[in-house]
């Protein structure tokens, strides 16, 4: 199910960005966004609120040399934020029908790009692999760099590259720590790196403390860019002036 919810925003994304009609466009993109809302239901409805800390889960072998994963399931919290998305998503599609794009714009574009970051936030709160956490996460800055860039205001390219760079710079200081992770897991893993967050959660409260806050704070300084909080919050009001609303 989550792999579902994972894969139909994404192949519509693509099928939408070679679409040459606008209406047509439009109308394939909020189609596969409704559909995408009731593909939530299902699994709202099977999830049960006291049975296991992770549920509907899928892994498969990623990376078999470092441990890595294509793991998915979810908690409650993660639950709720991919119906948040669910709900906005054709809610947005809806709003911009009738936004005037810059000139030399189509919709397919402006559409695609939205679809295919939807699947990129759902693949955030579904992941249950630090490692893949982290390719979803800096995967939603691409087309969110193109949808400030290509159909923002007059400073939009302005706008995205500093929204590129500060989320690059604390997506740097993450990929740290998610390399930090899997270098200290394996200490207290029986000599076996991981990046499973079931695994994790298992071991490493046994490393130092002074270790547990250096790795917290690599994760601290990503979330508080994206997030914004201040002092790395100067790259919101611009992308904010210059994004398509």
């Amino acid at each position: 199910m989550l792999l579902a919810l994972l894969l139909l925003p994404l192949l519509g994304g693509i099928v939408v960005a070679f679409l040459r009609d606008d209406r047509t466009a439009k109308l394939t993109a909020l189609t596969v966004s409704v559909i995408e809302l009731i593909l939530v239901i299902p699994a709202w409805i099977t999830y049960v609120p006291t049975g296991a800390r992770l549920q509907l889960a899928l892994s498969v072998d990623w990376i078999p040399a470092l441990g890595v994963h294509f793991s998915l399931g979810i908690d409650g919290i993660a639950l709720t934020m991919i119906a948040l998305i669910g709900i906005l998503t054709p809610i947005v599609i809806g709003g911009s029908w009738a936004d005037k794009l810059p000139e030399g714009r189509g919709a397919a574009g402006f559409y695609s790009l939205l679809l295919i970051m939807q699947t990129g936030m759902v693949g955030v709160f579904a992941s249950t692999d630090v490692f893949l956490f982290y390719v979803f996460f800096e995967a939603v800055l691409v087309p969110m760099y193109f949808l400030i860039g290509r159909f923002g205001g007059p400073r939009r390219q302005y706008a995205a590259m500093k929204f590129f760079l500060y989320s690059l710079l604390g997506g740097l200081v993450m990929l740290a720590s998610v390399i930090g992770l899997y270098v200290v897991s394996a200490d207290y893993n029986n000599g076996v790196g991981s990046l499973d967050w079931t695994t994790l959660a298992r071991v490493m409260h046994n490393a130092p403390a002074s270790t547990q806050v250096w790795l917290f704070l690599g994760f601290f300084v990503a979330f508080a860019i994206k997030a914004p909080l201040v002092p790395l919050h100067t790259w919101l009001p611009d992308a904010t002036a210059e994004s398509p609303v």
